[in-house]
């Protein structure tokens, strides 16, 4: 249902429902909202967004902004982040922390999304391997399968080793990746 106060959108084709963070590229404002219903059915629009993302996005007054949209269904969750100032490290790449929490961020959404209420999410590790510098920005591309996805709803405990990858602008992995996240109960 179309909430103009909550962070929703309307897409084409994504899934219904479904997740996405849209950035806006003029100004590198991020959210994430929840795809809820079908549009835009304006050419060369991308998608529809509901007045608070336009006013989160910074772009309520122009109506329009040029945005870059990335999925989150229950089994894929991309994120991406452009190699900018606050992000770079003292030779003008992208920081080595910021590489680790992008993807950390990409596997939590994707965990998180896929979660009951009734349970506690947290990361139970994290390994990072650094195998090369970065060209460009960065996009991190996380994973679940159906099996996981069942294991988290069905067990009161447990863990899961999400896949990520983590990609430059050249196609290049820069980094090496293993982010496992533990679940329990929540006490009544």
């Amino acid at each position: 249902v179309y909430d103009m106060y909550a962070f929703t959108a309307a897409h084409k084709t994504l899934p219904l429902p479904s997740f996405a963070r849209v950035t806006n590229l003029d100004n590198g404002r991020s959210i994430v909202v929840r795809v809820n219903d079908r549009g835009p059915f304006h050419a060369g629009r991308v998608i529809d967004l509901s007045y608070a993302a336009a006013v989160k996005l910074g772009y309520r007054e122009r109506g329009t902004a040029r945005v870059r949209v990335h999925a989150m269904t229950r089994t894929r969750a991309s994120l991406s982040i452009a190699n900018r100032r606050p992000v770079q490290n003292h030779i003008k790449g992208v920081h080595a922390a910021a590489m680790a929490l992008l993807a950390e961020s990409a596997t939590g959404f994707l965990v998180a999304m896929n979660m009951p209420d009734n349970k506690l999410l947290l990361i139970k590790s994290l390994k990072v391997d650094y195998l090369k510098r970065v060209v460009g920005g960065l996009t991190a591309v996380a994973s679940l399968s159906a099996e996981q996805i069942a294991a988290m709803a069905e067990q009161e405990r447990g863990e899961v080793l999400v896949a990520v990858t983590v990609s430059d602008d050249s196609g290049q992995q820069p980094i090496a990746c293993e982010m496992r996240w533990a679940w329990v109960s929540k006490k009544p």
